[in-house]
């Protein structure tokens, strides 16, 4: 079904609606379990003297261990309680999209992480979810997108670059077609790039890594004209989007030197971004850029790098009124997701 047929009601949830965080991370442990059990092809389990457990993925690094908070929804409920949180949105965590399997493979595996995601939150009026896609089969990965729909996603997420395939080529036009033919919200997270040496010192692969791959992934889409052909796609970006937002002057004036560039400017108005920038001020700034709409609250949960009390930004910047506070927290994301105000 449409994601805006997909209804979640909150119980004795503030009248002005339910709070909501589009950006946080969750594997279950019927996703260990199942692969321990019945590895799909390309996959396996690793245990530690700790009892922790790592995923080996074909064409990936061997995954770091798995958190208590990313596997344990009751510690997760417990968060969400204190910070004044009624939904999160899971995504699954960019170490294990899989995207170096074999193609068959990588379908199996994107369904199984999507089968114990939907199965571990069934239910709850607590949590939604952004399904995960077989991206190295561009043609496969549309065709399943009315499948996870179907089954309850909300949306789907995707790495900002596929392998060494950027999301504005031309081999993911059918991808693209089909999110714009079902209107729905893909989630753009960066992957995981243990190897780049010049982000790998004073935690430079989160602080600054991360924000540049999700930088290049929107200014290549913006310079495509990916949101401008297809308009129905709801395209959601991580951690502000990087620094697009701030460097949009520069796209402008690129486009004014090559007609051959999109313009930046009509793109970005079709973007949506998370708020998980920390600074006021910062979000102030995308917020004037973007419009209160299309800036939705988001945590990064349950990573050190993410933003431990993610309604502080929010009520703190100044720049903002009422009704701003009332969309960035919930009330610009209902219609989008179909979780009910």
């Amino acid at each position: 079904m449409p994601p805006s047929e997909t209804r979640m009601v909150r119980e004795n949830r503030s009248p002005d609606g339910p709070v909501v965080d589009v950006h946080a991370h969750f594997v279950p442990m019927a996703l260990v379990e199942a692969v321990r059990d019945g590895p799909p092809g390309g996959v396996s389990v690793e245990t530690d003297d700790e009892g922790r457990h790592s995923f080996g993925i074909e064409g990936s690094p061997t995954t770091r261990p798995l958190r208590p908070r990313l596997i344990d929804l009751e510690l997760r409920r417990q968060w969400m309680d204190g910070q004044g949180i009624d939904v999160q949105v899971l995504g699954t965590w960019a170490d294990i999209f899989g995207y170096g399997l074999p193609p068959d493979q990588g379908v199996e595996w994107a369904r199984l992480v999507n089968w114990t995601l939907i199965e571990a939150i069934s239910g709850s009026s607590r949590f939604a979810a952004f399904a995960t896609l077989p991206m190295q089969d561009p043609r496969r990965a549309a065709e399943l997108i009315p499948e996870v729909l179907g089954q309850g996603f909300v949306g789907v997420t995707v790495a900002a670059r596929i392998g060494e395939v950027e999301l504005d080529s031309s081999e993911l036009d059918v991808f693209w077609q089909a999110l714009d033919e079902a209107e729905a919200m893909v989630f753009i997270h960066p992957g995981y790039s243990p190897n780049e040496l010049r982000t790998a010192d004073y935690g430079m692969v989160n602080s600054v890594g991360r924000p540049v791959d999700t930088t290049i992934a929107v200014a290549r889409l913006l310079g495509a004209g990916v949101p401008r052909r297809y308009p129905r796609a709801k395209i959601l970006l991580a951690h502000g989007g990087g620094a697009v937002g701030f460097i949009l002057g520069r796209l402008q004036r690129n486009f004014e030197l090559d007609p051959s560039v999109e313009d930046p400017g009509d793109g970005i108005e079709r973007l949506y971004f998370d708020s998980v920038v920390f600074d006021p001020d910062a979000l102030c700034y995308l917020v004037a850029k973007a419009g209160p709409s299309h800036v939705l609250l988001g945590s990064d949960y349950p990573f050190p790098i993410g933003d431990p009390a993610p309604r502080k930004v929010v009520d703190s910047a100044g720049c903002l009124s009422d009704e701003d506070r009332h969309l960035i927290l919930g009330g610009g994301v209902a219609s989008l997701l179909g979780i009910s105000e």
